[in-house]
């Protein structure tokens, strides 16, 4: 294969993070172009592919039967080609490439997509963090990103049976991807709001302190003209940890909002932290959180017909996401708005259909 065959994508563009390879992975095992991907991580202080983006790699890989060149821990370039996706029985663990609380949920949204095109459904078991800093709760997953875009035909459940938090990683999720035909999806605005409901949670800490997340977030969120209901519970988990997570449900969407705790972190800090994205967003009227605006991106771009949504927050990570799928697909995104501020994104989707 020549060198013009190769898609060549620079990952120091736009946040130069992870996000890049995960997207990048999942466009070319779909479209089965083979790319390259130099500069991996290049925006990090740790830059080139830690245990978790190689944990992508290699899943990614396995899925399509892909020849990977540059595959290993630290690597800032990688050659990557696709064979056909094949459905299965996958089992992916961060700690296999060392121990680590590696984002199960970032994994997942690497293989999501390529397992979708499949022709027939998938059971996964992911292993590691999966309530960890810097990535999506599995709880979001769950409750938030897969309700959402199961609207656009893309079906698929998780079931959290270990939490993994920071530092010690150890968690357990299960799930099921099937086959889709993904069609475009209009959220403008969200609809009335039906409810706010909310979980606080610890792990081998006193249950107090998930309550206190709880009692401020109540607190915080009715000084801002909202009521809402929370469960404090206790979190099967191998290591310490707590985190709350805020779920909003509308008429049209729904939206998450997290935070986690850390070392010398008070509870009304972990409370104020997640309430505060939340209440921004109530208050904004959009129809998409700034999580879920940027993980919309690949999934539009492919699906058949004209998409757009409004979001409270147009972040660097949606237009890093744009850039990247620009680069595979012939699409063009619009986006009004500046970087910071609300704004409305939309593009006509290609109707892909693949082809084993």
């Amino acid at each position: 294969m020549s060198k013009g065959d190769y898609m060549e994508i620079d990952g120091s563009q736009g946040e130069g993070g992870g996000q890049i390879l995960r997207t990048s992975l999942a466009m070319s095992a779909v479209l089965k172009k083979p790319m390259v991907l130099k500069n991996i991580r290049a925006g990090r202080s740790k830059p080139g592919l830690q245990a978790q983006h190689l944990t992508c790699v290699n899943a990614v890989a396995e899925i399509t039967h892909a020849q990977v060149t540059g595959g290993v821990l630290g690597s800032q370039e990688l050659i990557f080609e696709p064979g056909p996706i094949r459905a299965g029985k996958y089992r992916f663990d961060v700690s296999d490439i060392r121990a680590s609380a590696g984002s199960v949920s970032l994994v997942f949204q690497s293989i999501l997509l390529p397992l979708a095109f499949a022709e027939e459904s998938s059971d996964i078991t992911l292993l590691g963090g999966t309530h960890v800093p810097w990535s999506p709760p599995v709880h979001y997953l769950q409750l938030v990103f897969l309700p959402n875009i199961a609207k656009m035909g893309i079906k698929a459940e998780l079931q959290l049976k270990t939490w993994g938090f920071y530092p010690r990683g150890g968690g357990e999720v299960y799930g099921k991807i099937h086959p889709a035909k993904i069609t475009g999806i209009d959220i403008k605005e969200p609809g009335e709001l039906k409810r706010i409901k909310g979980i606080s949670a610890v792990s081998n800490l006193p249950l107090e302190i998930a309550t206190r997340q709880q009692d401020r977030a109540l607190k915080v969120l009715k000084n801002s003209g909202f009521n809402a209901s929370f469960q404090a519970m206790v979190a099967p988990s191998p290591g310490p940890g707590t985190g709350i997570f805020i779920l909003t449900e509308f008429e049209k969407t729904l939206a998450g909002f997290s935070a986690l705790g850390a070392k010398g972190k008070p509870a009304s800090e972990v409370a104020d932290e997640a309430c505060k994205e939340c209440t921004e967003f109530l208050k904004s009227d959009a129809g998409v959180d700034p999580h879920f605006a940027d993980q919309l991106i690949p999934l539009i771009a492919l699906a058949q017909g004209q998409s757009c949504f409004t979001t409270s927050r147009i972040s660097l990570h949606l237009l890093t996401n744009i850039w990247v799928v620009e680069q595979f697909l012939p699409v063009k995104f619009k986006v009004d708005g500046q970087e910071g501020q609300p704004g409305y994104v939309s593009v006509d989707g290609i109707g892909y259909k693949y082809v084993s």
